[in-house]
């Protein structure tokens, strides 16, 4: 199966217009064979709290009790993922019906229908002021790939990641924002989800942007044992797009058995006295 990571840069607020972006990184991908599609996160509204606490109104997208999005603002992403016959994974803030609002990643499937797909479930530093966290993971379904859905800080919890491997995940894709300033740990998080797990990890970013909210790229797809498959530059827009091969995930994951060998109890301690 073939998926691309994007990297670009939306407009703080301004949701019909990255749409109308999306939409164009979209058809790329999916003209270069991509069959599932993953955009950075928050790019809907963009990843800006000044805006998203000026703004929810403007800012969110609005879902109903099963999950569904209905928002002429993303016509234009319906149909570019319609046409090209690609799943999106899109960042947005949604508002829920209960009143939560939260970091989520929309999924517009083949159809064009968007529906919420994952609530990020590990919130980042002011991002608790304005979001609520969400309270389970989410595995997307795609052909016969299983594909965890984390976001950003998620990533860095190993506990995160291996829950989507515990629920059979052959793949990890995960919208981020990183600042700039964060590339050691950017490049260091997604290589290692992916080794801990022996599961391909699709990371997208946003760039550009002006300080304090300046994103620094680095999308890569990184293979079942954490190498990058591919890499965008630190700035720039870029769509990169790789064949995910369920024999080389067979063979990692029969060479290198952690998930097989991981004891039941792992982990567990005593304390032993020395006197």
């Amino acid at each position: 199966m073939t998926v691309a990571a994007v990297q670009a840069e939306p407009v703080p607020g301004a949701v019909a217009g990255n749409a109308r972006t999306a939409a164009r990184l979209v058809r790329r991908a999916a003209d270069r064979g991509a069959r599932v599609t993953v955009l950075p996160e928050l790019f809907l509204p963009a990843y800006h709290p000044p805006t998203l606490a000026a703004d929810p109104a403007g800012t969110d997208v609005a879902a109903d009790p099963d999950g569904r999005v209905d928002d002429p603002r993303l016509a234009p992403l319906c149909a570019a993922a319609r046409d090209g016959g690609t799943a999106v994974v899109v960042g947005a803030a949604v508002r829920h019906p209960d009143g939560r609002r939260t970091i989520s990643s929309l999924l517009v499937d083949r159809t064009g229908t968007v529906r919420v797909g994952y609530d990020k479930q590990q919130l980042w530093g002011g991002e608790r002021e304005l979001f609520q966290p969400g309270d389970r993971g989410a595995t997307l379904l795609v052909e016969d790939w299983r594909l965890g859905l984390g976001i950003c800080y998620d990533g860095c919890f190993p506990e995160h990641g291996r829950a989507a491997a515990d629920d059979g995940a052959h793949g990890y894709l995960c919208p981020s924002g990183y600042l700039a300033g964060s590339a050691h740990r950017r490049d260091l998080y997604y290589a290692a989800r992916a080794l801990d797990n022996t599961m391909y990890v699709v990371f997208a970013n946003a760039v550009g942007g002006t300080d304090p909210w300046r994103f620094n790229g680095g999308a890569a797809v990184y293979d079942p044992e954490g190498r990058p498959l591919a890499r965008a530059a630190d700035d720039g827009e870029e769509v990169l797009v790789v064949a995910l091969d369920p024999a080389a995930l067979a063979a990692t994951r029969e060479a290198h058995s952690m998930l097989v060998d991981r004891l039941p109890d792992q982990g567990r301690t005593r304390t032993a006295s020395a006197a």
